[in-house]
């Protein structure tokens, strides 16, 4: 997940290899990483992150281009909003990941399989490009309405803002994915909510959109 449920994905992968005695060869044939169920994963990743990306950002490039109407509060629920909204929408499908340093994370911590790694981030990385394009061709805003997120203050705060609201927002995450006494149902909420106010307060210095 930024989001991601990477721990319950993991589990049923687990006792889905173990009840069917087919399992071994398939992860031995590679057939398991062209799956249906894997490439539902990837689209989902895929269109997760771009609808993220493309109302997060597009909410800053409106910002900008209608002098200040969507607000910088306003800003900060879309981000969290949009987190939310897609981590319930598809986190049931793909984990709701959006995030490389979410997926890294979890497979680090033997949550998430490392052979689906590099399709995930190749899936990330594919759908916030896509955004990006598509407000880019859709958005009539100057090239200062999709500037890119120079510090407002020195690089020491930025870098110190950047490592903190981070480490704030994977401590959220594997908080509610990875431990089994938490609420699954709040996974959504507790993750946009993070969302919300690191960008709140993080971003009028280190220049965040942070999100995924």
């Amino acid at each position: 997940m930024e989001e991601g449920r990477g721990g319950d994905e993991a589990k049923f992968e687990n006792s889905e290899e173990e009840g069917n005695p087919n399992s071994s060869s398939r992860r031995c044939n590679g057939d398991g990483m062209i799956s249906f169920q894997f490439m539902q994963k990837i689209l989902a990743e895929i269109l997760g992150t771009y609808f993220m990306i493309f109302a997060g950002c597009g909410s800053v490039v409106v910002n900008q281009s209608t002098g200040g109407t969507v607000t910088f509060p306003g800003i900060c629920a879309v981000w969290g909003l949009v987190v939310m909204v897609m981590v319930y929408s598809v986190g049931h499908v793909s984990g709701a990941h959006f995030n490389p340093a979410v997926t890294v994370a979890f497979a680090t911590c033997r949550r998430f399989p490392w052979k689906q790694v590099p399709s995930y981030v190749l899936a990330q990385v594919l759908g916030s490009t896509l955004a990006s394009l598509t407000l880019r061709l859709t958005l009539d805003g100057g090239h200062e309405h999709f500037f890119g997120t120079t510090p407002a203050g020195s690089c020491a705060q930025a870098v110190a803002l950047e490592f903190i609201i981070s480490f704030y927002l994977m401590f959220v995450v594997s908080g509610v994915a990875t431990d089994d006494r938490a609420i699954a149902e709040l996974a959504g909420l507790a993750v946009g909510a993070t969302v919300v106010l690191n960008v709140l307060f993080a971003g009028p210095i280190t220049g965040t959109r942070r999100g995924a």
